[in-house]
């Protein structure tokens, strides 16, 4: 059983991206990563649109999202330990979150992007 799960959007070619990667990174398998767009995630605790909107893990039976869940991520891989552990501070976490919410305004945007380069590809 894996330490951290998270729900990504597998539908997102920039999501998809990222997990691809953390994937590779998370050597230990300490992650189980659940596309929220299959089936198997209908053990989500919250909504699916709801868990589309933000990005969410589930550490030692805590449902975290945005930044929060990110970190969560970051501590579970060796190598992105220490921004993880930097998060815990709550000066540090606030900032992440509003980079993150600035994200999500743009992300529609860079979706459309990384699909037209992936059709063009």
């Amino acid at each position: 059983m894996s330490d951290l799960i998270i729900w990504h959007d597998g539908d997102c070619p920039l999501c998809r991206k990222e997990i691809a990667l953390m994937r590779r990174l998370d050597r230990r398998g300490a992650i189980m990563f659940v596309d929220a767009t299959s089936a198997d995630s209908a053990a989500c605790p919250i909504d699916r649109a709801d868990l589309l909107e933000r990005f969410h893990a589930m550490e030692n039976g805590t449902l975290l999202s945005g930044a929060a869940a990110f970190a969560a991520m970051w501590r579970a891989i060796p190598l992105l330990r220490p921004l993880g552990l930097a998060a815990r501070n709550q000066a540090v976490l606030a900032v992440l979150e509003r980079c993150y919410r600035v994200f999500l305004r743009i992300r529609p945007r860079l979706q459309r992007l990384a699909g037209a380069r992936r059709q063009c590809a």
